[in-house]
């Protein structure tokens, strides 16, 4: 456990952590040069197979699983090459026994293989990274000189198609090549953007995170039998922590700071306000307080974050710095993968042949094959 911690502190934290008490001692008056900071290359997907090796020590200690002697077998749940740098993370109680058994390829598999294969594929290279046009522009742009409240609105909107897009689009093409091995990951999102409220959002987004949160420290922590105070406590450094764990900068620690926020919010609500709004309501509001939090995570310091959330409240309307055609590509491409994620909420998109080649095909049509990677490579 600490060697883990150690090697993902060092690689992620270490000049994170040095820079900031720097800031803090000059900040205080004492001028302090960098001189402890270090140039690293941070391993790809570190803080995802990290968490995955962890979790072999940890359900050892809860008993949940028996010490392997098959080294294969453990080197392989630790390199499992579909899921190795952007998950899900898998716990080792559910998906080391897997390497154990003999393993057979259904048809069903095989079918529900390729699709999710095409699906991602679908999301990822047409979807996220049409959609990636319009918001690196709005962001590329340091000083925000042609932006406007408009831009501002359509650059937060779309950067939660595109990250959902992206990312979830990773979690199904690893899904789908597991089947293929005879493997079975976990569904890792559920249509996150249909919740109700933010506790709800946090059941259907990254689900794999959500859950090694809520096994390895929420519950050790005390989880929900305590106090409500402690239980919340509890919740806030769960928060806390996840923020962190994505990322070595101040807007992932306000990010997930943002989110214990609604969530409390949305907890006292539904506890102590008899209210109940319509879902679509109540679905408009979740996504609109999600959104406006992405745009910590995705600004590289806290005045950016800052500047575009100002430009909200700007109130000057003019045209947009992109082309109509990119934009209505976009708009062609998000609305399908609404009524797709409506089919599979309702489980009427069958995973066979047909729908397979449909995605295939909007791939080829719709397409940006430059070189985009995977935003959560990052992590």
């Amino acid at each position: 456990m600490l060697f883990n911690l150690g090697v993902l502190g060092f690689f992620k934290y270490y000049n994170f952590f040095i820079d900031s008490f720097i800031n803090l001692f000059q900040t205080l008056g004492y001028e302090i040069n960098s001189v402890w900071t270090l140039n690293i290359l941070l391993p790809v997907g570190i803080s995802f197979y990290t968490f995955q090796t962890m979790s072999y020590s940890i359900d050892i200690y809860q008993r949940k699983l028996k010490p392997t002697k098959n080294f294969i077998a453990f080197a392989s749940f630790v390199s499992f090459f579909p899921q190795l740098v952007a998950g899900p993370i898998e716990k080792a109680h559910n998906f080391l026994p897997q390497f154990l058994y003999r393993r057979t390829l259904k048809l069903v598999d095989f079918k529900s293989g390729l699709f999710l294969i095409a699906f991602g594929l679908f999301k990822k290279i047409a979807v996220a990274d049409n959609v990636a046009v319009i918001v690196d522009r709005f962001y590329s742009n340091s000083a925000f000189e042609s932006v406007n409240t408009t831009f501002t609105i359509i650059a937060i909107v779309l950067y939660s198609i595109q990250i959902y897009c992206d990312f979830s689009g990773y979690t199904d093409i690893a899904i789908g090549i597991a089947k293929l091995f005879g493997f079975n990951l976990m569904d890792n999102f559920e249509r996150p953007y249909f919740a109700k409220n933010p506790i709800q959002f946090w059941r259907r987004w990254h689900i794999s995170l959500s859950t090694w949160f809520r096994d390895y420290v929420f519950i050790p922590l005390g989880g929900s039998r305590v106090s409500h105070f402690k239980t919340m406590t509890n919740i806030l450094i769960v928060f806390l922590v996840s923020g962190l764990w994505h990322g070595a900068n101040w807007t992932f620690v306000i990010w997930g700071f943002g989110h214990f926020l609604i969530y409390l919010l949305s907890d006292s609500f539904i506890k102590q306000i008899p209210i109940k709004l319509p879902r679509i309501i109540s679905g408009i509001l979740t996504f609109a307080a999600v959104s406006l939090l992405w745009v910590f995570f995705r600004s590289q310091t806290i005045h950016e974050a800052y500047t575009v959330l100002d430009n909200l409240l700007l109130f000057n309307f003019y045209n947009m710095p992109f082309s109509r055609f990119d934009f209505l590509q976009v708009l062609l491409l998000s609305f399908t993968l609404l009524i797709s994620d409506i089919l599979i909420e309702k489980n009427k998109l069958p995973h066979n042949m047909f729908t397979t080649i449909i995605y295939i095909m909007l791939v080829v049509i719709f397409g940006n094959f430059n070189s985009n990677s995977f935003i959560y490579f990052q992590f």
